[in-house]
């Protein structure tokens, strides 16, 4: 790496929007360029990206820049005590992999002693987080810069603040109930007390300690060092089942083959089993196998078929569960068969005719390199628990396993991987890498994604991100934007037996959708999803 690389400029925010006395950013949702483009659910964590591309970065080396930056300004959705998974499109070989970065049971759980209720919250909800590895990997096998340098960003995050957001004031008011019975309190209540308001600019002193200590030392110590000692420490304190050897065993990442479909006479590829590629590529392919007719999101008829998809996609799910560690020898899955999809689609038609908080960013370099990346703590603020003497906050992942059930593959056990839900996507027009997308929303991941990419068929990508946005649960329960929907839209939902659940315009709960376009002569697009306080730019 040369010098160049290793100072990255320190310029601040200047889009502003003037709240009383204090000062909030414009997060740019839209950008064109043709040096490289970034996308990211927060629009400090998009500049750190930029920064890194700006300084002769690759898109790897901003993807983990922005992901760390993620951890300290995004802080209820991911950090540390998380896990990451990543696709990512390598131009100059064509390589195409998806790193699987599971996190793991610890191996003190007992399975059949507690209910998934008793893990929620607390010290004992936390599986050994991965993200620190993942990130550290990726970096050191498809990245161009030291950890050190795109770890520059987010210590300066944490250390200097950022300005609270009127979503992030909102969701702490919405958890803080949980957060004042818990340790994570102390960082994230002004006083342990109260919300931090609109504005109002956030510290991490702590968190800065902590990420320049692993800046420093390498990922090595948040496993091996002073950061493992402090984790077994506070988890021995608080009843919580990670000790050092759970960390000793560092959760590096697992390289898997990415699943892969033809759609809209695209192909995509996107991450398997344990995150939820398999329920997409179903959704995907039961669409491809319905008239065009019926797939109109805008219309009562395309609203059902689209929804019923959605639900019979994520019920197979829940129905033919794989976990690609304990059953690799299996046979091509009944989800990504073409005739199944045909067959449920065909159900489908007869129908009409009767009658855990995750973060997401995208990135493409002047190159051509892709990355897609989704990472959670699980569930907004995770377990609520944050060690005094570290800063970030543990997931809550042993949330995610199944607890009754012993002959499943995500039963709680020693040593296991959570379900996930997060389907990091590329999209690629022949051989061109197309596009980036991913997003934020546990089982709306799949729903937003396809429905950004059926609109982009006939809209710009700005306005199919900005649409209206629907989503069915495996009980039939469909959420919608229904305000800027046709009034008949939920009218017809409620014919067919769906109960509908109206949500509040650009809403949180659907997703957030972060997506960059390899364009025509070079020009590269991102677009950030208005629903949060995400950012596109490039160099």
């Amino acid at each position: 790496m040369s010098e160049k690389k290793n100072k990255l400029p320190r310029n601040k925010e200047t889009d502003q929007l003037d709240l009383g006395s204090r000062k909030i950013a414009r997060p740019q949702r839209f950008s064109v360029s043709s040096d490289g483009m970034v996308s990211t659910q927060h629009y400090l964590a998009t500049d750190a990206a930029v920064k890194v591309l700006h300084a002769g970065g690759n898109a790897m080396d901003a993807a983990v820049s922005a992901a760390f930056a993620l951890g300290v300004c995004e802080p209820a959705a991911s950090g540390l005590g998380g896990q990451t998974m990543i696709m990512y499109y390598h131009a100059e070989s064509g390589k195409k992999i998806a790193l699987d970065g599971s996190s793991r049971a610890p191996h003190r759980v007992e399975p059949g002693e507690l209910t998934k209720k008793g893990y929620l919250r607390g010290h004992i909800a936390s599986t050994v987080p991965s993200t620190p590895a993942v990130l550290a990997y990726a970096l050191e096998h498809y990245g161009s810069m030291k950890l050190s340098d795109v770890m520059l960003p987010a210590i300066m995050l944490a250390e200097e603040g950022y300005q609270i957001s009127q979503l992030q004031h909102d969701l702490t008011k919405r958890e803080i109930k949980k957060l004042k019975k818990r340790s994570a309190g102390q960082f994230f209540l002004r006083n342990g007390e109260r919300p931090y308001p609109v504005g109002s600019t956030f510290r991490q002193p702590v968190l800065a300690k902590t990420l320049m200590r692993i800046a420093d030392q390498g990922v090595e110590e948040f496993y091996h060092g002073e950061i493992a000692r402090t984790i077994h420490k506070d988890m021995v304190d608080n009843d919580g089942l990670i000790r050092d050897d759970d960390l000793a065993q560092i959760p590096w990442p697992i390289e898997r083959k990415p699943l892969s479909t033809r759609f809209m006479n695209n192909r995509v590829l996107t991450l398997g089993p344990p995150g939820a590629g398999r329920t997409l590529i179903e959704a995907m392919n039961i669409i491809e196998a319905m008239p065009e007719k019926f797939i109109d999101l805008d219309t009562p008829r395309g609203a059902v078929a689209f929804v019923e998809i959605v639900r019979r996609a994520n019920l197979d799910r829940s129905d033919r569960p794989f976990e690609p560690n304990l059953y690799p020898q299996l046979p091509v899955k009944q989800m990504l068969s073409q005739e199944y999809a045909r067959k449920i689609g065909r159900k489908v038609r007869m129908k009409i005719k009767r009658g855990g908080d995750t973060t997401h960013l995208s990135v493409i370099d002047r190159e051509g390199n892709m990355v897609a990346l989704t990472q959670s703590i699980e569930r907004v603020y995770g377990s609520c628990e944050a060690s005094s003497e570290l800063g970030f906050l543990y997931n809550n992942y042993m949330s995610a396993f199944e607890y009754e059930d012993m002959t499943h593959p995500y039963y709680m056990r020693p040593n296991a991987v959570p379900w996930a839900s997060v389907a990091p996507t590329f999209v690629f027009r022949g051989r061109w890498p197309w596009i980036s997308i991913g997003s934020p929303g546990s089982e709306r991941i799949v729903s937003a994604i396809i429905q950004v990419l059926l609109r982009m068929k006939k809209e710009s990508p700005f306005d199919a991100v900005d649409a209206p946005r629907m989503h069915c649960s495996i009980d039939g329960k469909v959420s919608l934007e229904a305000t800027r929907m046709r009034s008949d839209i939920p009218k017809t939902l409620s014919k067919f037996g769906f109960e509908v659940d109206r949500r509040d315009p650009y809403s949180f709960y659907l997703g957030c959708v972060q997506l960059v376009l390899n364009g025509k002569r070079g020009r590269l697009i991102g677009v950030a999803d208005p629903r949060r306080d995400g950012a596109a730019g490039g160099p």
